[in-house]
């Protein structure tokens, strides 16, 4: 039966160029095991899940899980992989329960969004946005433009990353200090310390912790 329609922060994601994969078993393998530990950590009201092909979704109740969600994604497969992610804020409709189809604006601005970040990512100014975030018209919350500015910088930086950075932004997002995360490297604690000095890597840490608290 046809429920009525309720908020709700949609996420639609997809693998970058996994065709070139020569084990897409393998591909997919991970992809779901990355989207299993979002799934643990922030308890997405409906879980990120495949639904064909390289692509998945799920909804959120708050935007700043989501915007989360998309970064702790990315950070799972890279950089052997990539991901990017369309975030939709509107109503949305439970159309039936097994299998589940979602439908309503929510997944519009969705839709709309993931390819806006293809496209933006098919330049080579803006080469590395992997993100984009629409709202449906009329609906309050924080400025799209400002969302979407944070969001290119902060995939800026990650796609900027060497994979021995992107370790340690992974390490310090999941709560290890910067000395276990050297231990755990091999290396000295000032070679990670520089790293996130300099890398950028602090600088996403902060993103995250206040994007975070939006919505």
């Amino acid at each position: 039966m046809v429920k009525k329609e309720t908020p709700a922060i949609v996420v639609i994601g997809d693998l970058v160029r996994s065709r070139d994969a020569p084990d897409r078993a393998n591909v997919h393998a991970r992809l779901r095991a990355a989207l299993d530990a979002v799934n643990d950590e922030l308890s997405p009201d409906d879980p990120l899940r495949v639904t064909a092909g390289d692509e998945y979704q799920g909804t959120f109740g708050r935007l700043g899980d989501a915007l989360a969600a998309t970064l702790r994604l990315r950070l799972a497969l890279l950089p052997e992989l990539d991901v990017r992610h369309g975030i939709g804020e509107g109503p949305v409709v439970l159309l039936q329960r097994e299998p589940r189809v979602e439908d309503g604006p929510g997944w519009w601005v969705a839709r709309a969004a993931i390819e806006e970040a293809a496209s933006r990512g098919g330049k080579s100014a803006t080469r590395e946005v992997r993100t984009a975030f629409h709202r449906v018209e009329g609906l309050d919350g924080p400025e799209v433009e400002m969302v979407n500015a944070a969001l290119i910088g902060r995939d800026g930086l990650v796609g900027a990353m060497s994979g021995r950075s992107l370790s340690v932004l992974r390490g310090l997002l999941a709560g290890r200090t910067q000395q276990e995360i050297a231990a755990a490297e091999g290396v000295s604690a000032s070679a990670v310390s520089q790293r996130v000095r300099n890398d950028g890597v602090g600088l996403v840490v902060a993103m995250d912790e206040r994007m975070r608290r939006v919505g």
